[in-house]
């Protein structure tokens, strides 16, 4: 039975949580060559390491014996730390093995590593996308911004994607601080490109329903409700707001209405939100403005009828007509001589 090299590797590191309350130093001295060493037992004839050395541990307390290191009492926290991180890496190798042979690769690492080159770019694409947000205030696209200029933002993309790529290409031969760096880079892309993810679906859900935010700069970010009266006065209820091209216009949020109604798509409530709250007094004909119910007089002027004026008599010879006028509705005028 051939030894592979990850087995050499597993006892490796086994040897070493089991000596792992050891300085540093010292524990890198023990366990320098310890590697070729296994390299050259495998080579000389059949069987596991195992069964030529024993036990990863067994060995390394023969190291710690012949190196004159006395053992600790009990189990400090480094050699619990490094077994467990022995033992979980020994799961996930179980496991990448196990989910192989479904994808057609003896291990599933093989099969994501032929998508490297793809998660380059889109860890590019991800990080110009959380420039995008950074310097917009939140708000984004499909395609990158910067400042809110799209070409800006596109050659922010070009340069992301090439620096990615770059990156990707090295990140063997990188150091072990500059390894995490882009390891903890990396885990926030991941993390924001979900958060994205969940906002997209929340738009979807929203346009189910064929009302789509619109967003609305300032000064209007502080409004809480929204109420529409005609031009009589009377408040309008159920009332929605569009913009000239048809988008919804939404201003609030209905924290004032009952928490129950409130949460699921609040959004898609009509204006105003808590009617009761109207600033122009309480609903109903007593509010400003708003005409009382029942006929309102017309505004048409009717004089009264005056009293009888008595008609001037003729004082010459010439007969002299004089009308005398009488409200509408009154005997009719007549002439004296």
């Amino acid at each position: 039975m051939t030894v592979t090299e990850q087995e050499i590797t597993d006892y490796v590191a086994r040897v070493r949580a089991a000596l792992a309350d050891l300085p540093p130093d010292r524990l890198n001295e023990l366990t320098e060559d310890l590697a070729d060493h296994l390299t050259e037992v495998a080579a000389e004839a059949e069987g596991t390491l195992v069964e030529r050395l024993g036990e990863p541990e067994t060995y390394a307390a023969e190291l710690r014996a012949a190196a004159g290191v006395g053992v600790g009492g009990g189990r400090n926290l480094d050699q619990r730390v490094a077994t467990a991180v022995v033992r979980l890496r020994g799961r996930l190798r179980a496991i990448d093995t196990r989910l192989g042979p479904p994808l057609g690769y003896a291990t599933a690492s093989d099969f994501l590593g032929l998508l490297r080159p793809g998660w380059w770019v889109l860890r590019g694409y991800l990080a110009a996308m959380l420039v995008t947000v950074i310097t917009t205030g939140g708000s984004f696209g499909l395609l990158p911004r910067f400042g809110g200029e799209l070409l800006a933002g596109l050659i922010l993309l070009v340069g992301f994607v090439l620096a990615s790529i770059w990156l990707g290409r090295r990140s063997g031969q990188l150091s072990r601080w500059p390894r995490s760096a882009l390891q903890v880079g990396s885990a926030v892309l991941v993390v924001f490109a979900l958060s994205a993810l969940m906002q997209a679906e929340d738009r979807m859900r929203y346009g189910d329903y064929g009302y789509d935010p619109t967003s609305v700069d300032n000064p209007y970010d502080r409004i809480r409700d929204v109420f529409v009266y005609d031009s009589e006065g009377r408040l309008v209820e159920n009332a929605r707001l569009f913009d000239e091209n048809g988008n919804p216009i939404r201003l609030g949020y209905p924290d004032c209405a009952d928490p129950a109604a409130a949460y699921g798509n609040p959004l898609l409530r009509a204006y105003p939100y808590c009617p009761d709250q109207a600033p122009f007094g309480p609903r109903g004909p007593g509010m400003p403005g708003r005409p009382t119910s029942g006929p309102q007089p017309t505004n048409t002027s009717t004089p009264s009828e005056s009293p009888a004026v008595p008609t001037p008599s003729a004082t010459s010879a010439s007969p002299s007509v004089t009308p005398s006028v009488t409200p509408s509705g009154g005997p009719t005028p007549t002439a004296t001589s």
